[in-house]
């Protein structure tokens, strides 16, 4: 729905290479799957859902995954402690007529690994909320007709337990950090090409100078503003 990744998002595995299988049996639909966590290029990562369709506008969805071995790869793509996480979701999800609604919680735990510098384990939990309406074809604000429009909206919440003293490892903007975040990304369709524009704001807590966000990672806000264009094929 949305241009930027979300709070809760940064903690999942979300971009990997593996081996998928998929089963389905009347309304409950089963995954599971190999692969190299965030992209680590190291196959020890299983993941796990099952979704059940209980009718044709509400699902109800649950996901488990983790690395089956501790592993010290840090890169761009591969952050270091989220590599060597448990993560848990469950996803509910709700459409009629011209809203889509999909509310979800998260829980993900880093365990005590001295040798990649998680002397305590820690965890994270979230809950997010998205939204979107789609507008009727007939639909008009004053004079401006509004077929083609949607108005997706996007709220998280997340914090983090542990501490610089105990020697936690940092999974947001230093350990035991909090944060929360109001995203809402306008959207135009026609045909094949789309048009959308975002607003998002993220405020944080309880964060460690140098880990938050800003230059210097001392800022404790920070609002964007995106343009984004392009074709559908």
């Amino acid at each position: 729905m949305n241009i930027e990744r979300g709070l809760l998002w940064n903690q999942e595995n979300a971009v990997n290479r593996g081996v998928l299988v998929n089963y389905t049996a009347g309304p409950v639909a089963l995954a599971a799957s190999w692969n190299d966590g965030f992209y680590s290029n190291q196959y020890s990562w299983v993941w796990f859902s099952t979704t059940w369709t209980v009718d044709k506008a509400n699902t109800l969805a649950f996901i488990g995954c983790g690395n089956t071995r501790h592993s010290t790869i840090s890169t761009a793509a591969t952050p270091l402690f989220q590599n060597n996480e448990q993560m848990y979701d469950l996803i509910y999800t709700h459409t009629s007529g011209p809203w889509a609604i999909q509310p979800y919680v998260q829980y993900t735990h880093v365990p005590r690994i001295p040798e990649i510098g998680a002397l305590h384990e820690a965890s994270t939990y979230g809950v997010a909320l998205l939204a979107k309406y789609s507008f009727a074809p007939s639909a008009k604000l004053g004079g401006l007709k509004l077929s083609g429009f949607s108005l997706p909206v996007r709220w998280e919440y997340i914090g983090s337990t542990g501490s610089l003293a105990n020697g936690a490892p940092n999974l947001m903007y230093g350990p035991g950090s909090k944060a929360w975040s109001a995203t809402v990304t306008p959207t135009y369709q026609r045909n094949v090409f789309f048009a959308r524009t975002e607003f998002s704001f993220v405020g944080t807590t309880h964060t460690t100078a140098g880990m938050a966000l800003g230059p210097h990672g001392t800022d404790t806000s920070q609002a964007r503003l995106l343009l984004e264009v392009g074709v559908l094929f």
